[in-house]
């Protein structure tokens, strides 16, 4: 079951663009995935295979925060896709910056179709099929849900749950938006779409980005889908709440003087 909110789209002559047209980027920050990082490359491109579209492109970003190994296995691996551009980029200073970086890659691969995705099977390649399908139906952003009917949050400290569910619930009320899970990153964006997210500035420097980019979406064609999330991180320390509620209040501001 997904839950769309559809208002006025972002994005031109879409019903006329076949999956044929589509050039599709994947983005997907890895740090020390050496022991699966393959295997979930691999897991990922097969849900895209046999789609029909006309490139795919699995832009996977690293820095400084890999120390395990991963970029050099991949990048001197025998049996790397053709499809993986693999993207170092040691200047960035925070998981947003690798995001961002790999957005950057896509749009300029001239991508019309960027999905962003997990590693280490947080989020399930699997899934993957249903953004396809929910684009193809003309959305600007389909987003995944650990909350709406169906969707999973699993292998998880109380902890993480409590906060993304509360989280979701104060920034719905905040910002004016209606999704079910206001925190997942397992979301697919057109190119138009997101090329207006970029040009608004994402500023949050931690987990909240998430939100503040689905908040720059809230006017646009959008649908939730659910998602079944493992296995999440636990660093989320006070510096992260922090720059939560900070983002939070300042896009309150921009709501509230029309400028969001």
């Amino acid at each position: 079951m997904s839950l769309s909110v559809k208002t006025g789209s972002v994005s031109e002559s879409k019903s006329d663009m076949s999956v044929s047209d589509i050039r599709l980027g994947i983005v997907c920050p890895m740090a020390n995935e050496r022991s699966r990082a393959e295997e979930f490359v691999e897991a990922v491109l097969g849900q895209c295979r046999g789609r029909g579209f006309k490139l795919v492109k699995f832009f996977a970003v690293f820095d400084n925060a890999c120390t395990d190994g991963t970029f050099e296995m991949l990048k001197g691996s025998e049996d790397k896709p053709a499809e993986l551009e693999l993207v170092w980029a040691p200047e960035n200073e925070c998981v947003v910056d690798a995001y961002v970086r790999g957005y950057r890659e896509a749009l300029g691969a001239d991508c019309e179709w960027i999905l962003e995705i997990d590693a280490s099977f947080s989020h399930q390649p699997a899934e993957i099929p249903q953004f396809f399908d929910k684009m193809a139906e003309g959305y600007d952003c389909v987003f995944g849900s650990r909350f709406c009917k169906g969707g999973k949050f699993t292998d998880r400290p109380l902890s993480r749950y409590f906060m993304s569910r509360v989280g979701s619930i104060l920034a719905n009320i905040m910002l004016g938006t209606k999704l079910k899970d206001m925190t997942s990153g397992f979301e697919m964006f057109t190119r138009a779409a997101l090329e207006r997210v970029l040009e608004r500035g994402i500023r949050s420097r931690g987990h909240f980005f998430q939100t503040e980019i689905k908040a720059y979406c809230r006017d646009m064609q959008i649908v939730e889908v659910p998602i079944h999330y493992r296995a999440p991180s636990t660093n989320v320390d006070a510096g992260v709440v922090a720059d939560a509620f900070s983002n939070l209040w300042r896009l309150f501001r921009k709501r509230l003087a029309g400028d969001l």
